[in-house]
């Protein structure tokens, strides 16, 4: 689906959402989902705020994260903890199922889609009688920008590697 017309259908539905749950439909709202809906990016907060100063929009800080957080309970967007103490917010509507690769030095995220992890999904669901709802993966590691960088040497001066399960340290 063109960007355009998912944006359109995006803005439809949080319009629907925001008088059916009797919020204000303020610019401002709409102008954090269209930021969202026009990047390629997983963007935080901070980023998005920053986004619409640039294009000389009165917003504050607190109505983004406001704002984000209604576009997470009305489904149209997915907020990752990719990192201690930061969200990143990726749009939900229109959106195939994807997993990330998460670079621990640059902090880049790649998506990647392989259907052998729908497939393991479904088989564990299975074998468990578990109805899976949704899954997340994670694969932390080094891009090829940062993986011949002697920066990326694991150490807790990594907070990306400090707050990881120890389980995933090798």
């Amino acid at each position: 689906m063109n960007q355009e017309l998912l944006l359109q259908r995006a803005r439809h539905l949080f319009d629907d959402y925001l008088k059916a749950h009797r919020l204000r439909r303020t610019p401002e709202r709409f102008a954090v989902l269209e930021t969202l809906y026009r990047s390629n990016e997983h963007l935080d907060a901070e980023k998005i705020y920053q986004l619409l100063r640039r294009r000389r929009r009165s917003i504050s800080r607190a109505t983004v994260y406001n704002t984000l957080d209604l576009l997470v309970k009305c489904e149209l967007a997915l907020r990752h903890q990719f990192e201690p103490h930061q969200a990143r917010y990726e749009r939900a509507y229109g959106a195939r199922q994807h997993d990330h690769l998460i670079c621990l030095h640059c902090r880049k995220v790649v998506e990647f889609c392989d259907p052998r992890i729908h497939q393991i999904s479904t088989r564990m669901g299975a074998l468990f009688d578990f109805r899976i709802a949704h899954h997340s993966l994670i694969l932390y590691g080094y891009c090829s920008d940062c993986h011949g960088k002697s920066a990326h040497t694991e150490s807790s001066s990594n907070p990306l590697l400090h707050d990881l399960p120890k389980s995933t340290h090798r």
